[in-house]
Order: structure tokens, then sequence, then C-alpha cells
């Protein structure tokens, strides 16, 4: 009874807030669509011409985002967008998309081929594991699928580049932002507008990739004996 209680409420709550109305007037997938504009403006990101991944694309209103920003004035799509999901999704016209599992080497090499070499100029990510209701255990699967993102922006990114990722507040957060700071010159928190008060959810941007290469050790030439 208390759970359709809950049910009720969310749904009630879900029905009356500003942002869904906003999106389905703007014909956008999700209200999570207004997260990214307001990240985007603020950090001046996505131009036409770039090269932008969408990590846990579906149902794609970040995807939709994205091609917005990079629609010509004749309406043709000036840059790549690239969605990948476990989900289906509905096309969005001029994403590509890729159905699988991105830790998976196929679905990996199947995206590297598609990027043909290309370095990327923006990778996005909305994901968030499937939770279980025990704290540990989510808080463990949140840091994973964040290092996860950023374990493909480290390794495709421009130098210049910026990763966008959904994080939790709660245990093993400042442990992302760590890991964040470890490869990014700059590092932000954002909380948009359309992010609810009541939701542990922020966004954390890395701007300008540091280069973590290992460093080869100076040879010694000293004479010797």
């Amino acid at each position: 009874m208390a759970k359709n209680r809950f049910s009720k409420n969310w749904m009630r709550t879900h029905l009356n807030d500003p942002y869904v109305k906003l999106a389905q007037q703007k014909g956008y997938r999700a209200r999570a669509a207004f997260k990214l504009l307001e990240i985007l403006e603020t950090e001046k990101l996505l131009r036409p011409g770039d090269v932008v991944v969408d990590l846990g694309a579906a149902p794609g209103s970040w995807s939709q985002v994205a091609r917005e920003r990079m629609v010509g004035p004749g309406g043709e799509l000036q840059g790549r967008v690239i969605a990948l999901d476990l989900l289906p999704m509905e096309p969005v016209a001029g994403v590509e998309f890729i159905q699988g599992d991105f830790r998976e080497e196929e679905v990996l090499n199947q995206l590297e081929s598609l990027l043909g070499g290309a370095a990327v100029d923006l990778v996005i990510s909305d994901m968030a594991p499937n939770l279980s209701g025990v704290a540990a255990a989510d808080a463990a699967r949140m840091q994973h699928v964040c290092e996860l993102a950023l374990d493909f922006a480290s390794a495709h990114l421009k130098p210049d580049g910026a990763l966008i990722v959904k994080a939790f507040h709660g245990s093993g957060f400042s442990q992302v932002v760590q890991s964040f700071k470890q490869h990014f010159h700059r590092v932000v928190e954002r909380k948009p507008k359309a992010s609810r008060s009541a939701s542990a959810e922020t966004f954390l941007v890395g701007r300008s990739l540091r280069d973590t290469r290992p460093r080869s050790q100076p040879q010694d030439n000293s004479p010797t004996g």
C-alpha cells in the first residue's frame, strides 16, 4: 500500500514538474535536456563542428541538445554526435547510435571505428547504475560508472576537450572528484536548476586534460669508475 502511495505521489510530482511540461512543449524526450543546456551555457561548451560522444544516451534528450547546438543555418548537422547505450534508442536525426556496453571490447572497438581516429571535443554522460538500496554497494556502482566515463574521455578527448558526467553526493563522491582533478586542469561541480533540490545528483565538468603519461627517467650519462 505504501509503495502504491509513493508511486502515485511521484507521478503527481512528475506530471506537475515545469521542466517535464517544458520538455513536452519543446519536443525533448526527457527533462534532463535542460540540465545539459544549462551546463553548456554556463561553461560555454559545444560549437558547430565539434565531435561529441554521448554515453548512456537513451532515451536521447542529451543527444537532441547536442545536435541542436550544431545545426547550421540550412538545418544541416555541422559536426558529429555519436551516442551509445545498453538500451535501444529511437533515432535522432543525424546522430550515430551504437547499442551495447562500452565496457565490452567489441563495443568499444565499434565506437573507435566510428570515430576513425578523430579526437573528441566533448564527452557527456548522464549514466546512472541500477541501484540496490544498499548504500555502500550503490556508492561503489556510481563511482564505477563515473570512472568508466573518465577512462574513456582520458583516452579520446582532445587536449582542450571536456567531460560532463552525472555523479551523486555521498560515499565515494570525493574520490570521483579527486580522480577528475588528476586528469583535468579545471574541475567544477554544477547543480542545474532542472536538477531537483531533493536529489543527491550533481554534475562534474572536467576541462583541459592533464598529461598523465608516465615520464621517462633521465639517463645518467655521468662517467663511471
